[in-house]
């Protein structure tokens, strides 16, 4: 990863061009190609550098409850009840982690009522319990790891 790779990683994460050729602005601005642009964010995702590019929607002030969920799953049903939990449109983020609770999801939804309906829908079909956190009170929205000096 070169300095120019660095420098369109900060615009992909900070100054994302809403626009309808956001490449062909980002090219203008680092002076290369739209092209060499696409060829870098292609190259940046197979090495696994960038893992999607997306909006993050705040679903709060969209009137939108989310919550953590974790579970314990046996190691063989792993798959299985991530499968079975990716399924569900209202599920934004799942991952596995080395701990007593190894499946980690989150849920969002129009109220709390409905994430518990759907919390016991997946408790059901999966055949798993389902432990809910919804939070509280919000300390980080957005990370954006500077890449200039690096």
């Amino acid at each position: 990863m070169d300095d120019l790779d660095k420098r369109i990683l900060d615009i992909l994460q900070q100054e994302y061009p809403l626009s309808i050729n956001p490449y062909n602005d980002i090219a203008i601005e680092v002076g290369i190609t739209e092209l060499e642009v696409i060829n870098r964010i292609r190259k940046l995702k197979e090495n696994g550098i960038i893992r999607r590019i997306g909006a993050v929607i705040d679903a709060k002030s969209m009137g939108f409850h989310s919550t953590l969920c974790a579970s314990i799953v046996k190691n063989d049903r792993i798959e299985e009840v991530a499968k079975i939990i990716n399924a569900r449109t209202e599920v934004t983020h799942n991952y596995i982690r080395n701990h007593k609770y190894n499946l980690w999801f989150t849920l969002t939804a129009s109220s709390p009522e409905k994430i518990n309906g759907i919390i016991a829908q997946l408790e059901d079909l999966a055949q798993i319990k389902v432990y809910s956190m919804p939070a509280k009170r919000l300390y980080k929205i957005r990370v954006a790891l500077e890449m200039g000096d690096v």
